[in-house]
């Protein structure tokens, strides 16, 4: 965890207009806090998390971590990320961003897709990270965006993409009004009906069994050519379900980020 006085240091660069970097280490993984202006999120400045194995040299590669509604770029250290990644086997780094309300597509004045793409991976590089293949892992609202993102770079930019209780639904008069303005806003961008966008990806989606997505996530899971990885378990739309299956998930982009 980050100590009280690195969080103490970061907001005094906040407050200064200086661009803050927090660090700290967790089970042998360092946890760093960046930022950013984005133009994509409107102006927004746009808050990220880097955590990486301590000790791991060369250029890594990365998966990149989106956050539920509600969430922010410190989601993925509080579900447990560092000692999943620590444990995950193959070294990559994770990199978790703010994403506001959006769910990761044009809405609301912003577009935290393209945030992600054209803002946050061309400033990899500048710290020994490998943006041109990456991994996609997201929770709730980022599980589908998740999906979203991948579809859209494709194989040759994505090595594998997991959706955790993606929020999805089957019909736009069923969809949240908070991520589709309406129905036409969903039939342009739902993945609902577009698997075929992730041909060549590998692919996993879990969610629980009492979750209140299951039946879209079984309806979405069945129209692959070939079932994805996961599936369903015990558990529910919360943070102890996530924390639970976050290490085999992780393992899994690691195996991906490594073929």
């Amino acid at each position: 965890m980050l100590s009280r006085r690195t969080v103490l240091v970061a907001a005094a660069g906040l407050a200064t207009g200086g661009c803050a970097r927090a660090s700290g280490v967790a089970h042998g993984v360092s946890v760093e806090t960046h930022e950013f202006v984005s133009a994509a999120r409107g102006g927004r400045t746009t808050r990220w998390t880097l955590m990486r194995p301590r000790g791991a040299g060369g250029t890594l590669p990365v998966v990149v971590a989106l956050h539920g509604l509600g969430g922010d770029h410190g989601y993925v250290p509080a579900i447990g990320g560092a000692a999943a990644l620590a444990a995950a086997g193959t070294p990559f780094a994770l990199v978790a961003p703010d994403g506001g309300t959006s769910y990761w597509h044009p809405h609301d004045g912003e577009d935290a897709g393209a945030m992600v793409t054209d803002e946050l991976l061309p400033r990899l590089a500048d710290h020994d990270l490998r943006s041109d293949r990456i991994a996609l892992i997201g929770w709730s609202m980022g599980g589908y965006g998740a999906l979203r993102l991948a579809g859209l770079l494709g194989p040759s930019r994505v090595a594998g993409v997991a959706a955790v209780s993606p929020a999805l639904w089957t019909d736009p008069a069923s969809a949240s009004h908070s991520g589709f303005d309406d129905a036409a806003d969903y039939r342009r961008y739902s993945v609902m009906g577009d698997q075929r966008k992730l041909d060549g990806i590998p692919v996993r989606v879990d969610c629980g069994r009492s979750d209140p997505f299951a039946d879209a996530v079984r309806s979405y899971r069945s129209g692959f050519a070939h079932r994805p990885g996961g599936g369903f378990s015990f558990g529910s739309h919360d943070r102890g379900y996530w924390r639970r299956v976050l290490p085999a998930e992780l393992t899994f982009l690691g195996g991906t980020l490594a073929a």
